[in-house]
């Protein structure tokens, strides 16, 4: 690899190091825990209604998603429509700030927390577009999975910080009021800073490919008939059509499970926010690890056998988390299911990059977004009717199973094209 092609492949990773501050501290580990501990009226109510918000953020993200992705290839701009996304999950995310811990701020911080999650969705798109741009084909598994451990570790430092810094010193040498929870609302300012800080290099050393650019109206026009050929062509590539819904299903017991870990650590075995921060920080840990060392063998293995390990792996350690009773339990089975939580995310992103045709990746990793949010609706509705109707959490996170079940069955049926590494190892 030359060296701009390296520093293309480095600011594309860290790209991913900047983002992963918001679902781990907003999405999963600390906001999450504060809107049904501090702000929700009771956390069997904080539950559901996080998940009726997860509910709309995903058709918002279903809806939006395919067409934005067509668009930035009809017309080109991809990094500027990665920078726009990214800088509205900046400002939104740092309005959560203003949420206090008082039943009417509810609806205030759904709202941010929402709007974060949708422009998070959307830049995720746009970057993931970028990687058959920066990473060889022969080692587009290998670059996904670091880039992916280095998400973790990102997450896992940001965690870090806001233990230290924010959530553990009392009094607060930043003098942030505890009664009024400013210690981790000010979690959400420092991921908004976070990820600007960490986000700009990819926006400077990745351009758009050469080419015309056309109007806006124009491209809306030109993503959306991309987007009609897509789905008329679709029928005719069966692997790629499963390999989509089998994701539609597995993205969403996953996403469930990462919206909802903390509030279940919080409700069920009544873990603080200091004992969720450490726990965030171990299970980022192993979650790098899992990323990093499949990365490594990702490309000779198949990016679908590695998905099918990880999903089986995943499911066996949720029902074990169901069932646990202790704390010990809890922490072993959640830090072992943390290593196989980005082998099934980077390398279902590397299939979607194989099967990608040239110049239509924006808008396949549309669809690749699509198939993960069309029934993103589903998995925190699903959690949130079950939970509402049986008063019971751990009711409520078993149907994360019935996703990550149905999609790696789906899965199963997919015959993955050769990957040049494997190609290599067969001659």
């Amino acid at each position: 690899m030359t060296p701009p092609a390296r520093r293309k492949a480095l600011a594309w990773a860290l790209y991913d190091w900047a983002n992963s501050a918001f679902p781990t501290v907003v999405s999963t580990f600390v906001i999450a825990a504060y809107f049904t501990q501090g702000i929700a009226p009771d956390p069997v109510t904080g539950q559901a209604q996080w998940g009726w918000m997860q509910t709309l953020a995903g058709l918002a993200i279903a809806a939006l998603s395919p067409v934005l992705g067509a668009v930035a290839d009809a017309g080109g701009r991809r990094r500027l429509m990665l920078a726009l996304s990214t800088g509205v999950v900046v400002v939104a995310t740092a309005a959560i700030w203003f949420a206090r811990p008082e039943p009417g701020f509810a609806l205030y911080a759904l709202a941010c927390v929402g709007i974060a999650t949708v422009a998070f969705e959307l830049a995720t798109v746009f970057y993931n577009a970028m990687l058959p741009q920066v990473a060889e084909p022969a080692h587009i598994g290998r670059l996904s999975g670091l880039a992916w451990g280095l998400g973790y570790a990102g997450g896992l430092a940001c965690l870090g910080v806001a233990l230290l810094l924010l959530v553990r010193p009392d009094p607060s040498p930043l003098g942030l009021d505890r009664a009024a929870a400013e210690h981790v609302r000010a979690t959400a300012l420092l991921t908004a800073a976070w990820i600007a800080a960490f986000a700009w290099p990819l926006l400077l050393a990745v351009p758009d490919p050469a080419g015309p650019r056309p109007s806006w109206r124009a491209a809306a026009r030109g993503g959306l008939a991309e987007i009609a050929g897509l789905l008329r062509r679709l029928p005719r590539q069966p692997a790629l059509a499963r390999f989509l819904v089998a994701r539609l299903f597995y993205t969403d017991g996953l996403n469930t499970l990462f919206a909802f870990g903390a509030i279940y650590a919080a409700g069920v075995f009544g873990m603080g926010f200091e004992e969720i921060l450490v726990f965030g920080i171990a299970l980022n840990l192993t979650a790098g690890l899992g990323a990093a060392g499949f990365g490594l063998v990702e490309d000779r293995m198949g990016s679908r056998r590695t998905v099918l390990v990880a999903l089986g792996a995943l499911t066996l350690c949720a029902a074990g988390l169901l069932v646990a009773r202790g704390r010990p339990e809890f922490w072993a089975l959640a830090l072992t299911l943390g290593i196989f939580i980005g082998p099934a995310q980077a390398a279902s992103r590397t299939l979607m990059a194989r099967l990608a045709p040239p110049g239509e990746a924006a808008a396949h990793f549309g669809l690749f977004a699509l198939s993960g949010r069309i029934t993103g609706f589903l998995g925190p509705a699903a959690l949130a009717a079950v939970t509402a109707a049986t008063g019971s959490q751990r009711a409520g996170m078993a149907t994360v199973l019935v996703f990550l079940g149905a999609g790696a069955a789906i899965l199963a049926t997919v015959r993955e094209p050769p990957s040049p590494a494997r190609r290599q190892a067969a001659a």
